[in-house]
C-alpha cells in the first residue's frame, strides 16, 4: 500500500468517524469494537539460531548521539548499548527482572539497598569489575550530572563500596522506581578508569567505552557504522554469542530500510511503528516478522504552557474526538491496539485485576458531542495549535492527519511542523527544540512492567513533564514509596484517573515490539526488553 494511499484512507476514515459519532458515546464505558492485535499473544523471543555467523548487519533507524549508557536514552541508542553495557539487574524477555551484574540484593531496612557483584566478571580489556566500577556508575548519574535516567536517583543519599564485592545504596525514602531502574539503562556499569580517562568524549566515536557485554565495541565509524565483536570472555554461558561481527547501519527512511531487508543488505530491524512496507514484510520469502510484548506507546504529548493546547478542556475535546480504532485500523495496519489510557495491560507486572478493572472505565471510541460541551465550557479559542511530526515518518504524518480533521470538526485549527528524525529527540531534553509547537508525536516507554513507571514522569520536576501539570504528583510520590503492591495498585489507579482526564499526554495506541530478521539467522528477543537485554546474545545461523 503506498504513502499516498494510506493519507487519504486515514482522512477519509477520521472524516467519517467523526460523521458517525455525532451522537456520541460517553467517555466511561469500555468500547465494544474488538483491538486490531491480541495482546496477551505476542511474542517475547524468537527460535534462538543453532550455528555460527561470522557477520550480522542491522539497520537503526538514525545513528546514536552517544554509547554512553548514562546519556544513551532513545531506540538507537539503546539498541546497540543492550549488547554491550549491562545493569546490575536484568530485565528479561518476559519483562521480568533478574539478577544482573549484582548476584543479589537485599534490604535490610526500607531505605537501605545492598548489592553484591558477581564475582569473574571482566571488562573488554580483561580487568575485574569491581565494586568501586560499580559506585562510581551509579554516582554519576547522582547530583547535578546530566544523565538521562536522573529521575530514578531523586531519592539516593548515598552509593558506597562496603566490600570487595558489595555495594550499599542509601536513599532518602522508600523508591520502588529505582530497585527496579536497576534493570536497565539507569542501572548499567561502565569502567570507572575508562570513563574518567575520556571525560566527555566516553560513548563518543572519539571515546573509548568499556563495559562487561557479551560484545565489545570495536569501531564507530560516524555518519556510516557501528560495529561490534563478540565478547570471547564473557561471563553468562548461556548468553555467549555466536555471531562473530555485528554491524550497525543508519537508515532513516522505513521504505528504504525495508527495501534493504527484503534484498537481504540488512539482516534485522527492530521497528518501534509499523514500517512502511508491513505488509510486503508480512509476504515476504525473504523475512520472518514478529510481533513481541511491548510498554511502548503512541501518544500526543503536549508541550506549551501558553496557548489553546495548554488548556486541559481543549486537549481533552480534541482526545475525545479521535477515532483509535479507526487508528489502529488505518494508520496502524492492525498493528496496533487502541488505546483509552497510556499504560495497557504488558505493564500490569502485578495487581492485574485493579488495573484491568481501571482501564476498562475509559473507552477508545470518539464522542463529538461531548468535545464540543468541553469546547463551549473553555471559551472561544484563538491562535492554531502546532503539532510537530518525525520527517520520514508516515505514521507521524498520517496522525497528524486525523488530528487535523478532528480539529477542523470542533472548530480548532491544528497545523503541522516537520522535524528531522534526525533532530527528533532533541524535543525530549532540549526546551528550545520545542520551542513554536505545542505538542509532539512521541512513541514513548516505561522501562519495566509497573504503571508507575509511566506516570511518575507527572511528578513536579519530572524530566518530560514538559508542560508541569502536577495535579497528581503527591499520589505519585506516594506510590514511590508504597512497596506494597495492592497499596501501590490502589495509587496508580486513582492518577491514572487524573492524568486520562487532564491529557497532559493524549493516548492513543499501544504498538507491539516489531523486529524482522533475515530467514538465514534467528534468535533476536521479540520482546521491548531488547532495549536492555542482550538481544543479539541469542542469534545464530539457521540449517
Amino acid at each position: 500500500m503506498s504513502s499516498r494511499k494510506m493519507m487519504t484512507g486515514a482522512a477519509v476514515l477520521a472524516a467519517a468517524a467523526l460523521a458517525l459519532s455525532a451522537c456520541g458515546a460517553p467517555n466511561s464505558k469500555p468500547d465494544a469494537a474488538k483491538p486490531a492485535a491480541d495482546l496477551s499473544k505476542l511474542a517475547t523471543t524468537t527460535p534462538r539460531g543453532t550455528e555460527a555467523v561470522d557477520h550480522v548487519a542491522w539497520n537503526l533507524p538514525y545513528e546514536p548521539l552517544s554509547l554512553d549508557p548514562m546519556i544513551g536514552y532513545n531506540y538507537a541508542e539503546n539498541t546497540v548499548t543492550a549488547n554491550l553495557c549491562e545493569s546490575l539487574m536484568r530485565l528479561t524477555p518476559e519483562l521480568s527482572i533478574e539478577p544482573g551484574l549484582a548476584e543479589s540484593v537485599t534490604s535490610p531496612d526500607d531505605t537501605t539497598l545492598v548489592y553484591k557483584i558477581r564475582a569473574g566478571v571482566t571488562f573488554w580489556d580483561g580487568s575485574p569489575l569491581t565494586a568501586d566500577d560499580v559506585a562510581f556508575s551509579l554516582s554519576r548519574q547522582t547530583g547535578d550530572a546530566v544523565a538521562y535516567f536522573s529521575d530514578y536517583f531523586r531519592n539516593v543519599k548515598s552509593v558506597k563500596a562496603t566490600g570487595d564485592r558489595e555495594v550499599t545504596v542509601k536513599l532518602s525514602r522508600p523508591d520502588v522506581l529505582f530497585e527496579q531502574g536497576m534493570a536497565m539503562a539507569a542501572g548499567a556499569i561502565v569502567q570507572k578508569k575508562a570513563a574518567e580517562a575520556a571525560g566527555k568524549a566516553f560513548g563518543t566515536p572519539e571515546g573509548k567505552l568499556q563495559c562487561t557485554g557479551p560484545f565489545s565495541l570495536a569501531k564507530w565509524t560516524p555518519g556510516k557504522s557501528i560495529e561490534l565483536t563478540k565478547n570471547p570472555k564473557y561471563w553468562d554461558s548461556k548468553l555467549v554469542p555466536l555471531v562473530k561481527d555485528l554491524s550497525f547501519s543508519f537508515i532513516a527512511d522505513e521504505s528504504t530500510a525495508v527495501n534493504a531487508l527484503r534484498s537481504g543488505d540488512i539482516d534485522g530491524q527492530y521497528f518501534y511503528l509499523p514500517p512502511a512496507g508491513i505488509s510486503q514484510l508480512e509476504h515476504s520469502d525473504k523475512v520472518t516478522l514478529t510481533h513481541g510484548k511491548s510498554l511502548v506507546f503512541w501518544t500526543l504529548a503536549a508541550t506549551s504552557e501558553s496557548g489553546p493546547f495548554a488548556n486541559p478542556l481543549v486537549r481533552e475535546a480534541l482526545s475525545l474526538a479521535i477515532d483509535r480504532n479507526a487508528l489502529a485500523k488505518v494508520v496502524f495496519q492492525d498493528a496496533a491496539i487502541p488505546a483509552p489510557t497510556l499504560v495497557g495491560p504488558d505493564y500490569w507486572g502485578y495487581e492485574k485485576d485493579a488495573f484491568a478493572k481501571a482501564h476498562s472505565e475509559f473507552s477508545t471510541a470518539p464522542n463529538i458531542e461531548k468535545a464540543k460541551q468541553l469546547l463551549a465550557e473553555a471559551g472561544p479559542q484563538e491562535g492554531s495549535i502546532v503539532l510537530g511530526v518525525q520527517g520520514s515518518s508516515a505514521v507521524h504524518e498520517q496522525t497528524a492527519n486525523l488530528f487535523q480533521a478532528a480539529g477542523a470538526a470542533l472548530g480548532l485549527k491544528v497545523e503541522t511542523k516537520v522535524i528531522p528524525v534526525e533532530q527528533f529527540g532533541n524535543l525530549y531534553f532540549d526546551p528550545a527544540a520545542r520551542k513554536g509547537i505545542d505538542g509532539f508525536f512521541t512513541t514513548y516507554y516505561g522501562n519495566f512492567a509497573d504503571p508507575l513507571d509511566v506516570y511518575q514522569i507527572f511528578r513536579a520536576g519530572g524530566n518530560s513533564n514538559y508542560i508541569n501539570w502536577n495535579e497528581a504528583s503527591d499520589v505519585l510520590n506516594k506510590a514511590v514509596s508504597a512497596k506494597d503492591t495492592k497499596e501501590r495498585a490502589k495509587l496508580l489507579v486513582e492518577a491514572q484517573k487524573k492524568v486520562t482526564e487532564a491529557n497532559p499526554r493524549i493516548p492513543l495506541a499501544y504498538e507491539p515490539n516489531t523486529v524482522v530478521q533475515n530467514k538465514r539467522i534467528s534468535g533476536a528477543t521479540a520482546s521491548f526488553s531488547y532495549l536492555y537485554y542482550p538481544w543479539a546474545a541469542t542469534i545464530g545461523g539457521v540449517k
